[in-house]
């Protein structure tokens, strides 16, 4: 009888809490919710039916004040699309929210996952890794391996359309592992398999958030999509096991790495200061040096080549652009000439391209934050508790931008008084927790695209394209093919 009465007065107080936190001015749900479910139904599906809900969330928020609410069953998620707002959330709520963790068995606690104290602590001791001075030093390596992409591209031209992805992601992962990673890997097949790997388990990655009685590590380990995963995680580790293998041969045996790529300059790659700090202080374990590279090599090799994908499909279907980037380049570079440091700063079209290829399609198009305390916004209030998620392509598509802002036009970037603010482009992140590889990626995508560029007339048409949200944004069908001609 007892147990009776305390479970009454449970249930009365926790009524009592739902009605109390009910009067918070939360952000209005999303259209289209079922009974109980929520907007379950809506999400489920493949990746194109969860980008295009993502994309009905952020116009549905700009007419009711920047923020809507969703409900995958019990979980409630926030859907932000203000500049202010998100702002407000990026600088204020350092943790990472828990949708993050599914990751974490492929990337552990790297900068990626991790908590904001080590984050923070891990970052100021890598971040000289990505040091101009530092980046300079691989000029070198991008305008090698971008001649090689020309070169792997030359057996397609005049024969029609063809995938160029494969070759893109190939070719940023050799990047990533002789620039970043110090070590020119030369197993293809490991490669191969690894690609493969990292596509596959994404689409696990977005199952398990998309259904939430996975997201319990209890029921999730009892899953036929934990055993895919276990799969996957075998072959990724073994690329990463192999490259910090290699590497710590050469560079704690006899072989000679320390190289200069620049006069006076000395290469210094990404994984050499993670094995001197573990030595010299002590800061990086084995496994948390693996976690990095983990991360690293996803990150290199997943969205440049996307970001480097959708560039080309737009300069393919805007074809006054692209001889507009022609052009430059033939003024900066001439025929045959490698991109230098300096050459990347005057070619300033080609940016502009770049960056307004990222803001059409954001390839990183979400950031999701933890709630650890109720977040006052412009508008409304968000619950401790629940999931945060910044829509950085709703950013891009926001309405202040003006009646253009569907449309790739690169000359908005020199109208500076017409640019919507700082706030309204983040491609790479908000707040202290952006891409500690901006400038890296940012430095080889304008050295590829000028190299490919130069030597090919592309066409493309971007309006058939079919999109999918795997994590990152990316097609869904085969109407990102380009065809490529021989300049003469």
């Amino acid at each position: 009888m007892f147990a009776v009465v305390l479970f009454c007065i449970a249930c009365f107080a926790y009524w009592c809490w739902c009605r109390q936190r009910a009067k918070t001015a939360e952000p209005p749900s999303l259209p289209g919710a079922w009974p109980l479910v929520g907007h379950l139904p809506l999400f489920l599906g493949d990746g194109c039916k969860i980008w295009n809900q993502i994309n009905y969330a952020s116009d549905h928020s700009y007419d009711v004040g920047g923020a809507v609410k969703i409900n995958l069953g019990p979980v409630t998620i926030y859907f932000i699309t203000d500049p202010d707002d998100c702002n407000t959330i990026a600088t204020t709520c350092m943790e990472k929210d828990p949708v993050y963790d599914v990751t974490k068995p492929w990337f552990g606690e790297s900068l990626f996952t991790s908590r904001y104290e080590v984050w923070k602590n891990d970052y100021k001791l890598l971040s000289p890794a990505f040091s101009q001075i530092i980046l300079n030093t691989f000029m070198d390596v991008f305008n090698s391996e971008s001649r090689k992409l020309v070169k792997e591209f030359d057996k397609h031209a005049g024969k029609g359309p063809f995938d160029y992805f494969t070759s893109l992601r190939h070719n940023a992962l050799n990047v990533i592992c002789m620039t970043a990673l110090g070590v020119g890997f030369t197993d293809s097949n490991l490669a191969s398999d690894y690609l493969h790997a990292a596509d596959s388990i994404l689409n696990t990655v977005v199952e398990r958030f998309i259904k939430f009685w996975w997201h319990s590590p209890y029921t999730f380990t009892w899953s036929r999509l934990k055993k895919e995963q276990d799969s996957y995680l075998k072959i990724l580790h073994k690329m990463s096991d192999a490259v910090l293998q290699k590497r710590k041969s050469e560079l704690f045996g006899n072989t000679c790495v320390e190289k200069n790529i620049a006069p006076g300059i000395k290469f210094k790659p990404f994984v050499d200061i993670l094995l001197e700090l573990s030595v010299e202080k002590g800061a990086f374990n084995d496994r948390q040096i693996r976690e990095q590279v983990d991360f690293m090599l996803a990150a290199g090799h997943e969205t440049t080549p996307n970001a480097l994908l959708f560039t080309m499909v737009l300069l393919g279907s805007h074809p006054d652009v692209q001889e507009k980037v022609f052009s430059e380049i033939q003024e900066v570079l001439g025929e045959d000439k490698d991109v230098d440091k300096m050459d990347l700063s005057k070619l300033q079209y080609l940016e502009a391209v770049v960056k307004e290829s990222l803001r059409i399609f954001t390839v990183a198009p979400a950031i999701a934050r933890r709630l650890e305390r109720d977040v006052q916004l412009k508008n409304y209030t968000l619950l401790s508790g629940q999931h945060c998620f910044l829509l950085l392509c709703g950013l891009h598509k926001h309405p202040i931008w003006g009646p253009d802002r569907y449309e790739f036009k690169p000359e908005r970037w020199f109208e500076p008084s017409k640019l919507p603010g700082n706030l309204m482009y983040a491609p790479f992140g908000l707040g202290r927790r952006h891409c500690i590889g901006k400038t890296y990626a940012m430095m080889s995508m304008k050295t590829t695209l000028a190299h490919v560029v130069r030597s090919y007339r592309i066409k493309a048409d971007h309006t058939k394209m079919r999109l999918k949200y795997l994590g990152t944004l990316k097609p869904d069908n085969d109407a990102y093919y380009i065809s490529i001609e021989k300049r003469t």
